[in-house]
């Protein structure tokens, strides 16, 4: 898992910035390899977007949603990943029916995003994007958008490319829930996934990488149960992980206020 990297890092939106997935992957990682010397970064930005793209009016005209590739040269110029794992498309579609334009734009910067990190020397891991459920959070036709964009990622698997099936997965689970129990949800406001859904997509991302014993664990206690001080140990993660976040956001630099 994670072969020889020594820095793995983490791109991404609110998602992934909110930082549960990456809590859950480094404590099951830190867990089973003790004594391994793996470093986990995470430097997801709310209302981040890989297309460049932003709505009328976002943030209430506070300002654009921010582009990543504003910033990325400095993320793998002061960070030197040997691996980034890569979640983005939430915000892409702009939360409106599916676009060619729109389209074009977010497998553009996906490719430019790509191009970058294998030039620096970096393994890329790319995620699908996580479900947006309609129920909750409105907009229209968006669910069938991120579809369209998870099913193109997942096509490039026939270019070798490296993808975390999430969509697909996360999808099918608030569909079955739903039927047992109409009224429930993943996300209170259709994106931001609570804790049950950052372990959905922290076992996707871990099963990928050959963790096949979590396959049937349906939730982040379960998975701690099996590891040795499993609750202490994503605790000292936790506690980690919320200060280095902001810090190394703050140094990298970025153009989104507060």
């Amino acid at each position: 898992m994670f072969g020889d990297a020594k820095r793995v890092v983490f791109l991404g939106d609110s998602i992934t910035y909110s930082g549960a997935y990456v809590e859950f992957i480094e404590t099951h990682f830190v867990a089973r390899n003790p004594g391994r010397q793996l470093e986990f970064i995470n430097v997801g930005l709310p209302s981040e977007t890989v297309s460049g793209l932003s709505e009328d009016g976002h943030a209430g005209g506070q300002f654009p949603r921010p582009d990543l590739h504003e910033r990325l040269d400095r993320v793998l110029a002061q960070l030197k990943p040997d691996m980034i794992v890569v979640c983005y498309g939430m915000n892409d579609g702009i939360y409106l029916p599916f676009d060619e334009a729109r389209f074009a734009r977010y497998h553009d910067g996906i490719q430019r995003l790509r191009d970058k990190c294998t030039a620096a020397g970096a393994k890329i891991l790319h995620v699908t994007p996580p479900t947006f459920d309609e129920v909750k959070g409105g907009n229209p036709g968006y669910a069938n958008t991120l579809n369209r964009y998870a099913d193109w990622l997942l096509g490039k698997r026939a270019d070798g490319w490296d993808v975390v099936d999430l969509h697909g997965p996360m999808n099918r689970y608030l569909a079955e829930q739903r039927v047992k129990d109409p009224a429930f949800f993943l996300a209170g406001d259709g994106v931001h996934c609570g804790e049950l859904g950052h372990w959905i997509i922290a076992r996707q991302i871990l099963t990928h990488l050959g963790a096949a014993e979590l396959t049937e664990v349906d939730d982040p206690q379960a998975m701690l149960s099996r590891l040795d001080h499993g609750v202490e140990l994503l605790k000292l993660v936790q506690q980690k992980q919320h200060v280095l976040k902001d810090a190394w956001l703050t140094a990298i630099g970025h153009l989104r206020p507060g």
